[in-house]
């Protein structure tokens, strides 16, 4: 069974000085946590058991916003990550919780989106074998892990930030991989960034011939809050959509509530804190 891990450590100096006394996770996003859309992600791929990774300093904070998750269905376990020692270090951190098995992983700052999205998530959970990583085309590649392709179409290497990127196609922060990841990230050596680098990790199951690289194309959103103005474009583009279509994103009650993971009367309780809020509300038109 596929466990999920949730990416929430990191020091957040890229977000200096809103961070320095808050976690880059707990920022609000329009109307909800950023944690919130991260979370939604691995609840969409049917992923209840979830590994949280967070800082020392800031789990507290996040165990009173989200405690056990038994309110949505899910079954958190709390892990720190004692020293910000890059995105590979996740799964050495979660080899117990994941017990040999398979793991999805998304980045606590990540927000997606797009019609369809449920579906490849569902796709990457049902490969048993190997890696599945989407690929997503940006503007600005060299901020990014990068996807190098061959002419056949294939994907060829993997690269963290590079100078020169061999292609548009950004890795974004969600992975979905077999068993293999903890021993395999045990053998890597830290980069000349001082991080254990998911690239690397992911490199090696590209060369194993088992890493599938799922582009998403035009009809998605993919949007990361690493900087002051892309965490404002985020915000931005959560209340363009919600406010258009009158429906929420990274909505963890109305996942569990549509899942199945809780009834309508738990949904109706999880509003109550809320009514006087335009969250609350909707929650309260899902049971209508």
């Amino acid at each position: 069974m596929r466990k999920g891990i949730l990416m929430a450590g990191g020091s957040g100096t890229r977000l200096y000085p809103i961070t320095q006394a808050i976690s880059k996770q707990l920022l609000p996003l329009y109307d909800k946590p950023m944690i919130y859309y991260p979370l939604s992600v691995l609840m969409l791929s049917g992923l209840r058991d979830i590994a949280l990774i967070t800082t020392p300093q800031d789990q507290e904070s996040f165990k009173r916003l989200i405690g056990d998750g038994s309110q949505w269905g899910l079954n958190v376990t709390w892990i720190i990550q004692p020293s910000p020692d890059g995105l590979a270090q996740a799964y050495l951190l979660t080899e117990d919780f994941l017990e040999g098995g398979p793991s999805g992983m998304v980045l606590g700052d990540n927000v997606f989106y797009g019609h369809g999205f449920p579906e490849l998530l569902k796709e990457a959970n049902a490969r048993e074998v190997g890696g599945t990583i989407f690929g997503y085309k940006v503007r600005d590649p060299e901020r990014y892990g990068v996807v190098g392709f061959g002419a056949d179409g294939r994907a060829t290497q993997i690269l963290e930030k590079p100078i020169k990127p061999p292609s548009d196609f950004a890795v974004t922060g969600l992975y979905f991989l077999d068993g293999r990841a903890p021993e395999w990230a045990r053998t890597l050596k830290k980069s000349g960034r001082g991080e254990y680098e998911v690239a690397d990790l992911l490199q090696l199951y590209l060369e194993a011939g088992d890493l599938t690289v799922t582009t998403m194309g035009r009809g998605y959103g993919w949007l990361d809050t690493g900087t002051h103005e892309s965490l404002l474009d985020a915000g931005a583009f959560v209340q363009t959509l919600e406010k258009r279509q009158g429906l929420k994103i990274g909505c963890p009650e109305e996942i569990a509530f549509f899942n199945g993971w809780i009834t309508a009367g738990d949904l109706a309780e999880l509003a109550k804190p809320y009514l006087k809020t335009e969250y609350g509300q909707y929650l309260m038109r899902l049971i209508e």
